[in-house]
């Protein structure tokens, strides 16, 4: 059993380079071992390489069929790493984007209350002027507004007023009474009264509580004194306060119901 035979019987199941080296590394073996090994012990010994080397061939192809898979997932690994970058990629862009519409919304949150400022402060102006002109325009017709609630009614000048009872009162209150609106002599039921007039286009709670205080100040003095005021919007809550505090109404042209 030499190495030629050797290599001749294990080439057909075992393929010509595997069978060489068996052969290089068995065919010494047998020719110490000489006659002892019979064909029969051979053969059993190439069978059972041949199933070794078939066992080793299928390791071999389920080591390939891993590096295969294992290949395959670094495929998918790959994939999902530049998913996860572009996926990163955009998480930064719309965090961009968010921080440019903040950056956005405050600049026109900024706008919008300047605006409103603006149209606040001509607003505002805008009122005086109504309430200036409203004023003049009462004055001017004051006599005929008030002709439901007064006869013979006169517009007087505040100074006047003062002169007539400054005696009686204290500086502070000779200044509110230069600040009244409108003061007006004439008959009340009957009555020389005088009306303290304060005018402005939507009666506020300060309005009727300087018509009083004011009014209290010619009454202190000894005249008969009205608290009015003349506007052209008032609510039913300050109408009822209005009515509490004995003061009474003109609003757009017409004398509300007298004080309660």
């Amino acid at each position: 059993m030499n190495t030629y035979r050797i290599y001749e019987d294990l080439r057909s199941s075992l393929g010509e380079e595997a069978a060489k080296s068996l052969a290089h590394t068995l065919g010494p073996m047998f020719e110490e071992l000489g006659e002892t090994v019979t064909k029969a012990e051979f053969r059993e010994l190439n069978a059972t390489v041949g199933r070794l080397a078939e066992a080793q061939e299928r390791t071999e192809g389920k080591v390939a069929q891993l590096a295969d898979a294992l290949e395959r997932t670094e495929v998918k690994v790959a994939q999902l790493a530049e998913a996860q970058e572009r996926t990163e990629i955009k998480v930064a862009q719309l965090a961009e984007a968010q921080s440019r519409t903040e950056a956005q919304l405050a600049t026109l949150t900024q706008v919008v209350q300047s605006l409103g400022e603006e149209v606040g402060r001509h607003g505002n102006r805008l009122d005086a002027v109504l309430g200036r002109t409203f004023e003049v325009q009462f004055r001017d017709r004051l006599t005929s507004y008030l002709g439901r609630l007064m006869r013979r009614g006169k517009l007087l000048r505040n100074d006047q007023v003062l002169d007539a009872i400054e005696q009686s009162i204290d500086a502070v209150e000779a200044d509110e009474v230069l600040r009244a609106d409108a003061i007006a002599a004439g008959v009340i039921d009957g009555v020389a009264s005088h009306v303290v007039v304060e005018v402005s286009v939507t009666c506020h709670a300060d309005d009727i509580d300087r018509a009083e205080q004011r009014a209290g100040i010619l009454r202190k003095a000894g005249l008969v004194a009205v608290p009015l005021v003349a506007c052209e919007v008032i609510s039913r809550e300050l109408l009822a306060y209005a009515r509490s505090k004995q003061v009474r109404i003109w609003c757009n042209g017409t004398i509300l119901d007298a004080a309660a």
